[in-house]
């Protein structure tokens, strides 16, 4: 008999490893290289009306080491100055989930609240000129967005490199690190270190984004490390010019876990039953959570399905369009949601004839469990192999299971 247990139940943490500093871009980069799909995170920026852009990434070599380039290429025709209700606006009217508005939106408060300061002005006269570009916006609601993918529950930072000369803005040339910068690390005591490299290795942006979504600055946690991405700055110096994330899991002691999903529903009174067997197949790889269907009566007493799907938020469109394709239905129903889940455990036992898993939830505080069951895919398949009845299987399952705890 062996038991594997797994992750699952830990949380997820990123600690930025910022040795050559950190910008918008660098952020975006080092999170598609550690596992954000391209084409998902192009889909939640496309809830923004936001035009004049392209985004792209490639791979890039700096010093001997690969990564990412986020690229974003303007149209600038389009650009204009913006003020703080310009961009809050911006967010807030789009279709994005919950909690990248509320993240994008903080970072934004946080950089005209340092810009005002720098510049001894009100926060809602600060015109955003460098930061407020298109090429930020997507910067600093892509970063919000790729960390609401990864599904991460905590950020720690590195100290920050404070590269030396000057930078150009808008207005004149800035010694560096930039005002605006150095206000965000201030605000946040954030330590940093002296570097003789003569350019910029902490932006506004990349300030503003570590110091409002890191819960703390200093040396690598003890944690599971699960994947690591670099980032590519878009100077090369002639060394790693990377961002490096780590990301991974760490023991938690919460007794619940919370995430945003999309509820849809529909009710189909004038469809082929046959069909839904099929659309079930199809919402499940267009990536829903949960699909099921209930009998009721509609009006004149006509028998219908209710077709329910939970979906994660950047799903939910291709979802819709979906049920829309395959079914007869008119209309949807749809909201956003809050989905309450307890921490739940996945191991393996050993049998004669193969490994059979095992879900399992732990009850909150104590050492026994609330519920466990073996998985039908699992049994189904040892019992075709042994000619053993299925119900027989789930029984030697769960007795070799108990056995191990």
């Amino acid at each position: 008999m062996v038991v594997h247990k797994s992750n699952t139940g830990l949380s997820k943490l990123i600690y930025f490893d910022c040795y050559s500093g950190i910008s918008g871009d660098m952020a975006l980069g080092a999170l598609l290289d550690a596992g954000v799909k391209f084409e998902d995170l192009k889909e939640l920026l496309a809830c923004m009306k936001l035009d004049g852009y392209s985004f792209e990434a490639e791979l890039v070599r700096r010093g001997g080491l690969a990564g990412t380039r986020a690229i974003v290429r303007i149209d600038d025709k389009t650009q204009s100055a913006r003020h703080l209700t310009d961009i809050l606006e911006l967010i807030e009217s789009s279709d994005l989930p919950s909690l990248v508005k509320e993240n994008s939106s903080a970072i934004f408060n946080c950089l005209a609240e340092a810009e005002a300061a720098v510049h001894g002005i009100s926060v809602n006269r600060v015109h955003f000129h460098e930061v407020g570009a298109v090429d930020a916006v997507v910067d600093i609601v892509g970063t919000a967005s790729a960390l609401y993918l990864l599904r991460v529950d905590k950020i720690i930072c590195s100290p920050l490199p404070a590269g030396r000369g000057e930078v150009q803005c808008a207005h004149d040339k800035l010694p560096l690190p930039a005002p605006a910068t150095l206000e965000l690390l201030a605000k946040r005591q954030v330590p940093i270190k002296g570097s003789d490299l003569d350019f910029e290795l902490v932006t506004p942006t990349g300030a503003a984004i570590v110091t409002t979504l890191a819960e703390s600055f200093g040396s690598l946690p003890s944690f599971n490390i699960e994947k690591v991405g670099y980032g590519a700055g878009s100077i090369d110096p002639g060394y790693p010019n990377f961002l490096r994330i780590l990301l991974g899991f760490y023991e938690t002691s919460q007794v619940y876990y919370e995430e945003e999903v999309v509820l849809i529903e529909t009710n189909i009174d004038d469809q082929n039953p046959e069909y839904f067997s099929y659309l079930m197949e199809e919402l499940f790889k267009a990536g829903a959570l949960d699909v099921c269907y209930a009998p009721i009566q509609m009006k004149k007493n006509r028998p219908a399905v209710q077709l329910t799907v939970l979906a994660p938020p950047e799903k939910a469109k291709k979802i819709k369009d979906l049920i829309f394709y395959e079914t007869s239905t008119l209309g949807l129903r749809y909201q956003t949601v809050r989905k309450l889940m307890r921490p739940r455990e996945t191991s393996t036992v050993q049998t004669e004839w193969g490994l059979i898993r095992i879900k399992s939830c732990p009850a909150p505080g104590e050492k026994t469990l609330l519920h466990f069951a073996p998985e039908y895919e699992d049994c189904r398949a040892i019992a075709r192999i042994s000619g053993l009845p299925l119900k027989e299987i789930y029984r030697i399952a769960e007795l070799l299971y108990r056995e191990s705890i």
